[in-house]
């Protein structure tokens, strides 16, 4: 009996050793949490909201323009995507151009409107700006409190990047995909 019974923990470590195992490699390499800091994002995104961070594609390098990602400076932040390399980057009246094309920000609307109503403008004119070979162009959605490529940031080198956002986590009444 004794015999049986410590087969039977010696079983249940090396299960607990192997899920320890699978949930360091997931975390390390696939999927992480992060907990959104400040407003820069909104209403994307809101301060203390938890997404889950999906980590393959800094290792494949797919981004899209778009993507909302986070950044390892020297803190974390969370950014858009919004120039690759070789792009030309210039916003005028409130309107992004990339590589003179006009990209809709739809993400944009309610701060733009609302900045339109009090008369100013949400991104200020700035540009044309080249972005370097392996670097990407970040802004924040809440353009009027976002420190990023703009003013703070720079352009950003793309091993800095952790990883897309994906899903919000937290709170759970929240739950949902990041777009």
């Amino acid at each position: 009996m004794k015999t049986s019974t410590h087969k039977e923990v010696v079983s249940w470590i090396k299960s607990f050793v192997i899920v320890g195992v699978i949930v360091l490699i997931v975390r390390s390499f696939v999927l992480s949490p992060y907990e959104v800091e400040g407003a820069s994002m909104e209403p994307t995104l809101h301060n203390h909201e938890k997404v889950i961070v999906n980590k393959t594609t800094s290792i494949t390098d797919h981004f899209n323009r778009g993507d909302v990602v986070i950044i390892e400076l020297d803190n974390l932040y969370v950014k858009r995507v919004i120039g690759f390399p070789g792009d030309v980057i210039e916003v005028k009246d409130d309107t992004l151009y990339i590589n003179g094309k006009v990209v809709e920000e739809p993400y944009l609307y309610p701060f733009k409107e609302n900045a339109h109503e009090k008369g100013i403008k949400l991104t200020g004119d700035f540009g044309p700006l080249e972005v370097p070979e392996d670097n990407y162009f970040v802004m924040g959605d809440n353009r009027l409190r976002s420190m990023d490529s703009r003013n703070g940031l720079g352009f950003i080198p793309k091993e800095s990047i952790i990883g897309t956002s994906e899903l919000v986590i937290y709170p759970f009444n929240e739950f949902r995909k990041v777009k």
